[in-house]
């Protein structure tokens, strides 16, 4: 036993010696010294934050219950607490699916408007409250139909030509003055178009616009677009056309900082122009820490290498269903899919976020020879308040042992201690001990993949909420009769839990019967940024196997109407086709039971890089598109009727007023969500109207009505 015990003891003795000397052999690495001197001067700082749109991508946010609606608010936007984001950027809803799903519009139609539907304008109200210097950026995916079909067009961009048009820039100043006279709100600046080409004529229609309704103040960012090779190419023609460079009052573009850049021409005609550079969507699609780090990596590469001075992340707050695209495991700062618990998570990422937000604020500077690269790998920025105050934040990623850095703390600073906030793997934004500047400077041994954020500032804090409510499956059965809203201005014309893939479905009142009604709104096809299929909302849980889903239906002359079941995919994020079955009906009174299996060529490369790549790399094999697996016919099309749509392991049956009309047996899909959907008709879409929704245990018996859960609150309180 001895004997054993003093080899492994030799053992280990050797293994450290040979350690020991190889780190002796090792050439001690130099301490890297920066000079930060206050008045250095520099670019702007004009803030970081995050995308709230691209889809429905806070829909289920609204149905949260207090406290934990606002709670959720707070990790994003209340300064020195939690992510304290100093940049919003929204999307001005258009009706139609721009990735997650799609938003109300404010005009339905040209003749239509409507300055309290919706949750954006919910969404700004809560985040500016929260913090008043919030900086406020847009711009429109998606588009309504009527957009350019009276003529007035301008050319360039992609996609539909009627977007490119007066009636836009109409369209933009409307929202803009809603904002304002009813809420309030005044926004910094705002996009062309969403990833959707150059148009000069556009924007320049834009500035005069703006300028002749009150919007002087609004700049305008062009044209956020994301091929590298063509995003910048506008850049070159500032120079010779002065009125397109007095519209643009920043360049803008989407830039992943791990893959691209500003160029340096671009950089050096921005400079010449006094153009500031924005990042206006950026992605960092990481899961757990390497999504805490990789922003703050993100964040300062946008400065160093491309010299970007606000910067955006698409997405904040992932308030949708877990099945769509995106649902926020990498993408978002904080998940808060699930309402009907009150459980949100805050993701890592969130922690990295409040490294930039609790140790800047907009309108400071980055000082000039203050930024850069660390010598042993990693990056560092430091931003100088308007008076002598000064962060520094710092990530070691790319580092593979630990390093020293000196900063030598010059004139036009404060020469106080420096709070110290650290996060590694295993402990997220955590307080260090103070650094005491010792002969004008502070120095500081970073540990490799760390990110540290030195201020002399005070107030940061790691905040978080107690008792965070456990994770509950959406309610089975269920049933909404949309009866207990009361006023529905007051919810925004949104009822809890749907969330719309494309089109609008709002609460409306009933035709041919009291009460309240879900109204699909929209009369033709959108100016969509991504291929649609027809109106449809989804709700419920992606687990649910064997069910029946139905609804009360109203269709008019030319129109139908369906319910879905078993719905397990809506689009990879550039296009709206699901998965799953519907049964529909026609105002003539026939009936179709059908499997719709996504695009009808599941290979065909749509959408962006990442889109294509999500492609490749999924390679779907079987047929796509639609098969109607049966029909039959119901009397009386007209009027009001009653759908119901039975899932029975692979059998399938369709009643129509609790007739068996159709039938079929298909085992393509076995689970997915409830739905309900709008038909086309020769005009444009479908517009029906849906009552009494459920979606219920096979031949079990009808559910209570769902009503307001306690702590639930509308969005828009006093509004009738």
């Amino acid at each position: 036993m001895h004997t054993r015990l003093t080899r492994l003891l030799m053992t280990a003795l050797g293994g450290l010696s040979v350690a020991m000397a190889a780190r002796a052999a090792e050439p001690a690495r130099a301490v890297q010294t920066v000079q930060l001197e206050g008045d250095a001067g520099g670019r702007r700082f004009e803030g970081f934050g995050v995308v709230d749109g691209g889809g429905g991508t806070s829909v289920l946010l609204k149905d949260y219950p207090e406290p934990q609606r606002s709670q959720i608010l707070d990790l994003i936007y209340k300064p020195d607490f939690g992510a304290s984001v100093s940049a919003l950027y929204v999307e001005i809803p258009g009706d139609g699916n721009s990735t997650q799903g799609s938003m109300p519009s404010h005009m339905h139609t040209r003749d239509d408007l409507n300055y309290d539907r919706g949750y954006t304008w919910w969404v700004m109200t809560e985040a500016h409250k929260r913090n008043p210097l919030l900086a406020l950026d847009g711009t429109i995916w998606s588009a309504p139909g009527w957009i350019g079909d009276s003529g007035g067009l301008f050319g360039g961009g992609s996609g539909d030509a009627r977007f490119f048009s007066q009636d836009t820039a109409d369209y933009y100043v409307a929202w803009l003055r809603g904002l304002r006279d009813v809420y309030g709100l005044q926004m910094d600046a705002l996009g062309m178009r969403n990833e959707k080409g150059v148009s000069y004529g556009l924007v320049k229609a834009m500035r005069k616009t703006l300028d002749g309704n009150g919007f002087g103040k609004v700049r305008l960012h062009a044209f956020d677009n994301w091929p590298d090779e063509s995003k910048f190419d506008f850049v070159k023609d500032l120079d010779a056309d002065p009125e397109l460079a007095a519209a643009i009052g920043a360049i803008g573009a989407h830039v992943n900082t791990d893959t691209s850049t500003v160029p340096a021409g671009v950089r050096a005609t921005a400079a010449r122009l006094g153009k500031p550079l924005w990042n206006t969507e950026a992605h960092v699609y990481k899961a757990g820490y390497e999504g805490l780090i990789g922003n703050v990596e993100s964040f300062n590469e946008n400065y160093i290498r491309s010299g970007m001075t606000r910067f955006v992340n698409w997405y904040g707050i992932a308030g949708l269903y877990t099945m769509e695209p995106y649902s926020g495991e990498k993408e978002a700062a904080l998940r808060a899919n699930w309402p009907w618990s009150g459980h949100y998570e805050p993701n890592p990422s969130l922690w990295g976020y409040a490294h930039y937000g609790q140790f800047t604020r907009v309108g400071w500077t980055y000082l000039n020879g203050a930024s850069g690269d660390l010598a042993g790998g990693g990056t560092y920025v430091t931003l100088k308040s308007p008076g002598k105050d000064y962060s520094v934040i710092i990530e070691t990623r790319k580092a593979t042992a630990p390093q020293q850095v000196r900063f030598v703390v010059g004139r036009g600073l404060a020469h106080t201690g420096l709070a110290v906030w650290r996060s590694n793997t295993h402990d997220y934004f955590a307080r260090q001990a103070d650094l005491v500047p010792v002969g004008g400077a502070v120095a500081l041994t970073l540990e490799p993949n760390a990110v540290y954020s030195l201020t002399t500032t005070r107030g940061q804090r790691k905040g978080g909420f107690a008792d965070v409510p456990p994770l509950r499956p959406f309610p089975f059965p269920y049933r909404e009769t949309f009866d207990g809203y009361g006023h529905p201005r007051r919810w925004g014309y949104l009822p809890r839990y749907f969330a719309d893939i494309a089109g609008a479905f709002e609460l409306a009142a009933c035709p041919a019967r009291p009460g309240t009604c879900l109204h699909q709104a929209v009369p033709v096809p959108t100016l969509s940024w991504a291929p649609e299929w027809k109106p449809y909302t989804i709700i419920g849980d992606d687990a649910w196997t064997d069910y029946e889903a139905g609804a009360d239906v109203h269709v008019g002359p030319g129109e139908s109407a369906a319910v879905m079941g078993r719905v397990n995919h809506v689009g990879t994020g550039f296009g709206t086709i699901p998965k799953g079955y519907y049964l529909q009906l026609e105002a003539g009174g026939r009936v179709s039971l059908v499997v719709v299996r996504g695009k009808a060529d599941k290979k065909a490369l749509v959408g962006d890089g990442e889109q294509q790549a999500l492609i490749k790399a999924q390679n779907e094999a079987g047929e796509g598109g639609e098969k109607v697996l049966a029909t039959g016919a119901a009397a009386g099309g007209d009027g009001w009727h009653t759908l119901r749509l039975r899932f029975e392991g692979s059998t399938i049956r369709g009643f129509v007023d609790g007739k068996l009309v159709v039938q079929a047996d298909d085992a393509l899909y076995g689970h997915g969500m409830a739905g309900l959907m709008a038909g086309p008709t020769n005009r444009g879409f479908s517009m029906p109207y849906f009552d009494n929704v459920v979606v219920n245990r096979i031949d079990g018996p009808l559910p209570a009505a769902t009503e307001a859960l306690p702590g639930q609150a509308p969005l828009y309180p006093g509004k009738d």
